[in-house]
């Protein structure tokens, strides 16, 4: 899905670099790039296969679909994807509580593997935010910080509410009723137990996350830096490989890593 975007491109290379048939490379209605092969898209030679805008026809064609386009699309796919008994992979962030509720409705017939990052590296990062939210009390204050590329258009990003869910999910808490996601002015002192959050935007920056457990005297500092999006393209595309023949459900790359 959004074949002819940079992560489109991506999951073109990483795909066909594992093996996968391609069978149909999907774009919005309008777009420049509407008949052109794929393959020469993403840099690779042809692979016979043409950029179309019908989605329920190249949704019906395949096994699984790899998608990093927008809520409203990701939502609207997961209904064809569901239809069609296809895995769906969704790398796509910021999504409403209604679009939440389609996801997980589509679910129920198929399976969805969904996350706010596809990296190894991240999900590893998820797994130790929350192994040490747990062991650390409320002595310990949590901010998590992120900086992305100047075109992303949601904040926190998609990764930062993940690290900031697993803080929370350590902390036997609810991130909604914690989580301070900006601040101005004279805010008064921090409240013991929040779950703070920095977002920061500019240049090229592909994603750099930091979650910082910070004590009387001390603090201790968790991060990743991802200096090649191909690292999100290669988890989609082990996650849509461990999709294959799973029963319906909503699962996580957690799920896939075995965290």
């Amino acid at each position: 899905m959004g074949v002819a975007g940079r992560m489109g491109q991506e999951l073109v290379r990483a795909a066909h670099a594992a093996g996968c048939t391609i069978v149909a490379g999907l774009e919005r209605e309008g777009s420049p790039a509407i008949g052109a092969d794929v393959g020469t898209l993403a840099g690779l030679e042809p692979l016979g296969v043409a950029v179309s805008s019908d989605a329920l026809e190249g949704i019906a064609r395949c096994e699984g679909i790899l998608d990093f386009t927008s809520p409203k699309s990701s939502a609207e796919f997961a209904g064809l994807a569901a239809n069609a008994r296809a895995v769906h992979v969704i790398g796509t962030t910021g999504f409403t509580a209604e679009e939440e509720a389609q996801i997980a409705a589509a679910a129920r017939h198929a399976p969805i593997i969904k996350a706010g990052n596809m990296s190894l590296g991240v999900n590893l990062l998820v797994a130790l935010t929350r192994r040490v939210a747990e062991a650390l009390d409320e002595d310990f204050d949590i901010e998590i910080i992120e900086m992305h590329h100047r075109h992303k258009v949601d904040a926190p990003s998609g990764t930062a509410l993940m690290l900031g869910q697993a803080a929370a999910d350590g902390r036997n808490v609810d991130l909604q009723e914690t989580a301070v996601k900006s601040r101005d002015g004279h805010t008064g002192a921090r409240r013991p137990g929040d779950i703070g959050f920095a977002t920061l935007r500019g240049g090229s920056v592909i994603g750099e996350h930091k979650v910082i457990f910070a004590g009387a005297g001390e603090r201790i500092e968790l991060g990743h830096i991802a200096t090649d999006r191909s690292i999100f393209a290669r988890g989609a595309v082990k996650a849509l490989q461990w999709g294959r023949g799973k029963s319906p459900g909503l699962y996580s790359m957690s799920d896939v890593l075995g965290l």
